[in-house]
C-alpha cells in the first residue's frame, strides 16, 4: 500500500511539473504577443523618457481608466 502511495505521489509531482512547464511557455507566447503589439503600436520608437512617462500614466490610472479615456 504505500509503494502505490508514493507512486501517486510521484506521478502527481509529474504532472505537476508538465503544468509549470505549459504555463510557463503559454506566459511567454503571451508575453511575445504583447511586445509585438507594443513594436506595431509605435511605443517602442519612442524615447526612454517619454515612454516611461506614457507607461507611468497607464499603471496610475489603471488600464480600464485609459481605456475608457481614449474610448471617448
Amino acid at each position: 500500500m504505500a509503494t502505490s502511495l508514493e507512486k501517486e505521489r510521484q506521478q502527481i509531482a509529474a504532472e505537476e511539473e508538465k503544468i509549470a512547464e505549459r504555463k510557463k511557455r503559454l506566459e511567454e507566447r503571451e508575453r511575445e504577443l504583447i511586445t509585438k503589439a507594443l513594436d506595431r503600436s509605435g511605443l517602442l520608437k519612442l524615447s526612454p523618457d517619454r515612454a516611461k512617462g506614457i507607461f507611468d500614466l497607464i499603471r496610475k490610472l489603471g488600464p480600464d481608466e485609459v481605456e475608457r479615456r481614449l474610448g471617448e
